[in-house]
């Protein structure tokens, strides 16, 4: 069986582990083997946490939206009943947007949700 060289082949792959460890600390960012059991484990973070990332922000968008909707005297709750009710479809991360940046649309959004509400 003839001897395979893997010149190109491991050199590119090598790099392209090596680049993705640039900024690790270490032996991580210089030695092969650490540095791709570095890499997967990154990777395999970044994956999991961009789903995380979504969780975590709806719920701040929730606690905005909560605080606010307190301060105007309204539960979260029926503050977002009364919203379906008078079909005003903002979805929560523009609803928290207006919570902390415009407080006053935000205070009219409320008023508009207490009269759905009866």
């Amino acid at each position: 069986m003839p001897r395979v060289r893997r010149g190109v082949k491991k050199s590119r792959r090598r790099a392209k582990i090596l680049k993705l460890a640039k900024g690790f600390w270490g032996a991580r960012s210089h030695n092969y083997r650490t540095a791709k059991e570095a890499v997967e484990r990154s990777l395999k973070y970044s994956y999991r946490d961009r789903r995380t990332r979504k969780r975590d922000f709806r719920r701040l968008w929730i606690i905005r939206i909560k605080a606010a909707a307190l301060n105007n005297g309204l539960s979260y709750s029926r503050f977002i009943n009364g919203l379906k009710k008078a079909d005003i479809l903002l979805d929560r991360k523009i609803l928290a947007e207006l919570a902390v940046g415009a407080p006053k649309t935000f205070s009219d959004l409320v008023q508009t949700a207490k009269k759905e509400l009866g």
